[in-house]
This record gives C-alpha cells, structure tokens and sequence, in this order.
C-alpha cells in the first residue's frame, strides 16, 4: 500500500510546487498522474522514489516512510539513461550484483524474456532503437521485482506507433507480477488507456483537482465511446486550468 499523507514541496529559492496532496494507492492499481505543465506531477513522482524530499507530510509504503531511494520502489525515465558501454544483458543485470552469477544470470535472461529482448542481449545500446531502448530500461527498473513500479513520461520521446505498442506491452509485462503502477503523462488517452485511475492536478502550486475511477477491462479499444468522453472532458479541463494559469500571471 503506498500511501501519500499531505505532501507539501517548496523548493530553496521559494517556489512551491506541490501543496496538501494526499493520495492512497493499492497494491497491483495502475494510477496516472496527468495536469498541466508545472503542477508538480513529477516531483510527486521524485518525492514517492525517494530522489525529493517533500517539506512538510510523509510517503509510505507499507507502512515505512520513504525519504531515499527503496528496494521496493523501481523508476523509469522519459529517457532510457542506458550505461552505453554495458549490452543489453549487463544494464539490466546491474541492479543484481549482491546475487551470484549464475542467479543473476537467470533473472535476467527471464527478465529480458518478459521484454521480448532476449535476442539482443549482447547488442549496445547504440545498436537499439528508441523503442528497444526503452524495453531495455523497463527491463532494469523490474529485475529487482520491486512492488511499486513509478513511469515519468516513459514514451514521450517515441513516435506515435511505437508509444502505442510499448503502451499495450507495458500491461503485458505488468500482468506477470502485477506491481503497484504510478505513471506521470501528458497523453490523456495513454492515461486512459492504461490506468484505474487518474488523479488530475491542477494549480501553481499542483493539488489533487479531481479523481476519474475507470472501471473498465483491459486491454482497452482507444476508439471505446465512454474514454472518448472522458478524453474531450480531461482535455477541457486542462485547457481551463492552462487559461486561469495565464490569466494569474498577468
């Protein structure tokens, strides 16, 4: 259970970027975190894998308080962060060094195996494409087989087919051990496509606007009337948060 109990976050020169935010996440939910540029999606995220710390309130997760980085908590980036002098094998092994070789060995070849990656184990990263290079990551990030799995902006950086098929590969890979997932996108339809909920945060500094709760199976048609709905409404939203934002600043 991860548990987000009145986070506030102002940063040294001043700037607050996150105030009264309290969140409660079940084990195994998928949970998107979308809003307008600046709301503090991803310092959340930060403060969650323990890379911030928030200034007031606390994180926990299963009841121990999260202040650095934790074995339970793996991330992925918008960008791979790939070590390019390692293979494929050897960057995602590397979270496994405490283990023998031979364990280590067998973790990631079953590992690279949940990733469709098992044929290019020995290539570099410099000899993937952008999509590969991102299996790659999501392969480090669950070798350790951590419980709550967090996503900033994971597929932002790839063309529109290959986010559309790590997307659907994502919950492939999740249906195996069904981690807690945490994932901050500026793509409405990715957050509705993949997540029980998604948490909407709005404001300079970011609070928890509104909740939408999708009860609906996976995997989901991006064309299903009742996300469609919810996409025009998310967007309006948005687009009245982004227009009182300007009108503040004037």
């Amino acid at each position: 259970m991860l548990h987000i109990e009145t986070v506030y976050k102002q940063f040294d020169n001043g700037f607050v970027a996150l105030e009264d935010v309290n969140l409660q996440v079940n084990p195994g939910e998928i949970v998107s975190l979308v809003g307008t540029s600046g709301c503090g999606k991803s310092t959340l995220l930060r403060i969650i894998a323990g890379l911030d710390k928030a200034t007031t309130g606390s994180v926990s997760i299963h009841h121990e308080v999260i202040n650095a980085p934790h074995p339970d908590v793996g991330i992925i980036f918008q960008e791979p962060r790939l070590m390019p002098w390692l293979t494929v094998q050897d960057n995602v092994r590397f979270g496994l060094e405490h283990l023998s070789r031979t364990d280590s060995d067998a973790i990631t070849a079953a590992t690279l195996a949940k990733v469709g990656l098992s044929d290019f184990a020995h290539m570099l990263p410099r000899q993937l494409s952008g999509g590969m290079a991102q299996r790659v990551a999501i392969a480090r990030a669950l070798v350790t087989k951590p419980s709550i799995l967090l996503l900033d902006e994971p597929f932002s950086a790839l063309d529109a087919f290959t986010r559309t098929k790590l997307q659907d590969h994502l919950l492939h890979i999740w249906e195996y051990d069904r981690p807690t997932m945490m994932l901050v996108t500026h793509d409405i339809e990715e957050a509705l496509v993949l997540s029980d909920r998604i948490i909407v945060l709005r404001g300079n500094p970011g609070r928890i606007h509104r909740t939408v709760t999708l009860d609906l199976p996976r995997p989901r048609k991006r064309t299903n009337t009742t996300l469609q709905q919810w996409k025009e409404r998310l967007l309006t939203e948005l687009d009245v948060s982004m227009a009182e934002r300007s009108l503040a600043e004037i």
